[in-house]
């Protein structure tokens, strides 16, 4: 009897052994240790001297994720294993001190970098508190507070300015992102759309450590993904021009609507590609 319970207790304490050794195992999700992407360096932009700069044009797009092109930096909604929104990186990057890489937000009063936020009033502005009266023990309603909080999928679009410039050392026309802006939907109680609310601004030479690090995915080939720095270094997006440096300092849609918008939009960037053109001659 005795040699009974010695056999069971050992074999319940070989299954428990079993089962910690196999939970703490780790298991290889593949055919081989993806290190490329976590040890990816941001590609340094080439110095630039004032002196080398001939010409030089400011402009503000709009990035809007909806579109095909953009969706690699929309999807996933949820973050997975390998793989996270752009709006999802940016979010932690801001919130949590204690991300790979932290990135700065700025006030949305101007686009200029003067005001920054804390972690504290970005969670603020993007979190909602609801209060919902529940019935306690003794039968009185008490408020619950409810909190909602930050969807990434909400943000459909992002506000960017950059700056176009031809070096003269190089003789080539360049274009250098300055700053990034996420605009989140705002819907009522109802669910009827109120507008756009912008979040705060970002400045995006700090946030290519961030990108530089982060894959997306490639529909061609999944052992050939690039990351969110690839795609803005590329220039992989699709987006408009809403405004242009100017003596007026005023928005496209201010002075023209409709399909006169879309027109004046594209006007300015062919502007930038004959100025290029019209340097060289053949």
């Amino acid at each position: 009897m005795k040699a009974i319970k010695l056999f069971a207790f050992l074999l319940v304490c070989g299954l428990f052994y079993s089962n910690n050794s196999v939970a703490q195992q780790e298991v290889l999700d593949g055919i081989y240790v993806k290190e490329h992407h976590p040890a990816k360096r941001v590609i340094p932009n080439t110095p630039l001297r004032e002196a080398d700069v001939m010409w030089l044009k400011r402009i503000w797009r709009v990035l809007d994720l909806r579109e095909k092109i953009n969706h690699p930096l929309y999807y996933p909604t949820e973050k997975i294993m390998d793989r996270q929104s752009m709006t999802q990186l940016i979010y932690e990057s801001v919130v949590n001190p204690d991300a790979p890489a932290t990135i700065t937000p700025y006030d949305v009063m101007d686009d200029e970098f003067t005001i920054r936020m804390t972690p504290a009033e970005v969670e603020a502005k993007t979190t909602k508190i609801d209060t919902e009266y529940v019935e306690n023990d003794m039968g009185d309603l008490e408020p619950l507070p409810i909190k909602e909080e930050f969807s990434p999928h909400a943000v459909k679009r992002y506000r960017m300015k950059e700056e176009w410039f031809f070096d003269n050392q190089k003789s080539v026309m360049e274009p250098r992102i300055i700053g990034m802006c996420p605009v989140q939907e705002k819907f009522d109680e109802m669910g009827e759309y109120k507008g756009e609310m912008p979040l705060f601004w970002l400045y995006f030479p700090e946030a290519r450590i961030a990108f530089s690090t982060v894959p997306v995915y490639n529909e061609h080939n999944d052992a050939e993904r690039r990351t969110l720095e690839d795609l803005f270094w590329k220039r992989k997006f699709s987006s408009y021009i809403y405004k242009e440096s100017s003596v007026y300092d005023r928005k496209i849609d201010t002075y023209k609507q409709d399909l006169d918008l879309l027109l004046e939009s594209k006007r300015i960037e062919h502007e930038i590609f004959q100025y290029e053109q019209d340097l060289w001659e053949y």
